[in-house]
């Protein structure tokens, strides 16, 4: 979403994408990088990135680097000690002022622009990469401050957008042929609450999901410790709402969960879980995981594979814990053997596999409601769309009369993470 608002801004500005087809023989003026700083070597990927970049320009080539994000965040002066040819290190919260930041670097001024700012509402259009699904910011910031995670500081405290701000892009969105809108916060479940009066993420969903001519709401990410009851009636209640939920737990261990700051337990966790299978039993369920976590023991460990066992994701995102700037985790004395890290990923992801499978399985011989988005790149003849769970689908079709329409497909193939068919119809009103 960050990306897409500063490729508006550019645009607005005259500054168009670099095409390597058509601009053969020529180099981009401007160069920016939107980093995050939750993956391992983050902050060292980046200077990588800025290299050939800062080359060109000692070597006398009229280049603009910028380096936007958290990782930018994180790093503030520091990049521009280490990378003295960036122009501009702009954190997340200035997303939408890129345009005034820039005006600064025209008059011959290094900008670090990281300082708390509270974000405002953005009168810049965004450049959207899709034109069937877009992202919608609902919350910016996150206050949870859980010991391994760097977002905190990156992106600030919890703002969130006003409603009527909220629903009169997404109006804008369904005007100009958008048909699904993905809601977006760090902490999606925390919407609201920083509002007087406080207002519950809940009714926003239900007024986004009135909005004439939307076809289909999404949105993440949820915490646990937050979730409530409210948001899965929501999404029971709401024809638009998509039977998905992405709620990462991290960990299926109490001790571990303590450790990480998550403020909530397995077992409460498993309340959410109980909840959704009861209202919406075909309800996709994805979520995140971190193993070798600091002091994490074997016992611990297999908790978390039992946590999977009992709930069994459609997908979990998994990653092998790594030390993050500015975290309190990262200075424990009780890290894990990278090699005990590496055995726990992969047993893990052995598990997520199956039980990607074993639910996909189950779609064999229905007939499912796809939304197209794309040719697939793979296979040309074919499109690909989604079900209202989530699942990527192929099925043989002309993209141009087929982008943006909702389709009833016979599911005939169902693989670990795609399913495909034969289409029967397209439904009505999809246009």
């Amino acid at each position: 979403a960050d990306s897409e608002r500063m490729e508006g801004q550019l645009q607005n500005l005259g500054i168009r994408p670099y095409n390597e087809e058509t601009d053969q023989g020529r180099k981009a003026d401007m160069v920016v990088l939107n980093t995050c700083s939750i993956r391992d070597h983050a902050e060292q990927k980046v200077y990588s990135y800025i290299g050939p970049y800062a080359k060109r320009k000692r070597e006398g080539e009229d280049v603009t680097i910028i380096v936007a994000g958290c990782v930018a965040q994180q790093e503030g002066e520091a990049l521009l000690r280490r990378a003295p040819e960036v122009d501009l290190v702009m954190g997340p919260q200035y997303a939408n002022r890129l345009a005034d930041l820039l005006e600064d670097v025209a008059n011959g001024n290094q900008v670090v622009a990281t300082e708390a700012s509270h974000i405002m509402e953005d009168s810049t259009k965004p450049r959207r990469q899709s034109t069937v699904a877009a992202w919608v910011n609902v919350i910016y910031g996150c206050n949870e401050r859980c010991t391994y995670c760097i977002v905190p500081t990156t992106r600030g405290v919890e703002q969130s957008r006003p409603v009527e701000s909220i629903v009169q892009e997404v109006t804008e969105l369904v005007s100009q042929g958008y048909k699904e809108v993905t809601l977006l916060g760090q902490n999606i479940d925390a919407y609201g609450r920083d509002m007087i009066p406080k207002r519950k993420f809940s009714d926003l969903m239900r007024t986004v999901g009135s909005i004439p001519g939307l076809k289909r709401l999404r949105f993440v990410t949820s915490h646990p410790r937050y979730m409530s009851l409210g948001v899965i009636d929501a999404v029971a209640e709401t024809p638009t709402a998509c039977l998905n939920f992405h709620i990462p737990p991290q960990s299926g261990s109490n001790e571990v969960l303590e450790a990480m700051g998550r403020g909530h337990t397995r077992e409460k966790f498993l309340q959410i879980i109980d909840r959704i299978r009861q209202r919406l039993p075909d309800a996709a369920i994805t979520a995140d995981m971190i193993v070798g976590f600091p002091g994490e023991t074997e016992e611990q460990f297999l908790d978390t594979l039992k946590l999977m066992e009992e709930v069994k994701f459609d997908s979990v995102n998994t990653a092998a814990y790594s030390p993050r700037p500015n975290t309190p985790a990262a200075d424990w004395d009780n890290q894990i053997d990278e090699d005990v890290k590496k055995d726990r990923l992969q047993r893990i992801n052995r598990l997520n596999l199956k039980h990607a499978a074993e639910r996909r399985s189950r779609m064999l011989g229905r007939i499912e409601e796809v939304l197209v988005e794309e040719r697939n790149v793979k296979v040309p003849t074919q499109v690909m769309g989604r079900t209202t769970h989530g699942y990527i689908v192929y099925f043989e079709g002309d993209i141009d009369e087929l982008r943006g329409q909702l389709v009833e497909v016979k599911i005939e193939v169902c693989q670990t993470y795609y399913l495909a068919g034969t289409m029967l119809s397209r439904k009505n009103g999809s246009d």
